[in-house]
């Protein structure tokens, strides 16, 4: 499955709603993707909402250092292929890192992300998490 943003708060942040269950979810993944837009983001996201930004690196640092996850460093041309989809869908509202994880997972042949992100279930792909 790929690890979204707001999955990886879930369970970065203990008093988030989906926090249980998304730890449920981690915990029997058979495969754990990600990639260095979705760190950037959890960093910004995760100071936006007041948790401390030790906890917050310190987490960054596990994921990078786990040897379960494998995260994708974003090269021109997948970062070209996110814009592409971007392009190619004026009417949604999906990020860069958004559309970098759409085209990581079709590439990899993903259909689960540990999200709340509605934009992966307009894409065809599962939110494992509620919003």
């Amino acid at each position: 499955m790929l690890l979204d943003t707001s999955g990886l708060f879930c369970l970065l942040h203990k008093r988030e709603p989906e926090h249980v269950t998304a730890k449920r979810i981690y915990a029997h993944a058979r495969t754990r993707l990600t990639h260095n837009y979705v760190l950037d983001e959890l960093v910004s996201l995760a100071h936006i909402r007041r948790i401390p930004r030790r906890d917050t690196l310190n987490f960054s640092q596990q994921l990078l250092n786990d040897s379960m996850v494998e995260t994708v460093w974003i090269d021109e041309a997948l970062h070209r292929q996110a814009l592409d989809l971007l392009f190619a869908r004026p009417d949604k509202t999906h990020s860069l890192c958004d559309a970098v994880s759409f085209v990581l997972m079709r590439e990899r042949g993903e259909t689960d992300a540990l999200t709340t992100d509605r934009h992966f279930e307009q894409e065809g792909l599962v939110r494992l998490l509620s919003p």
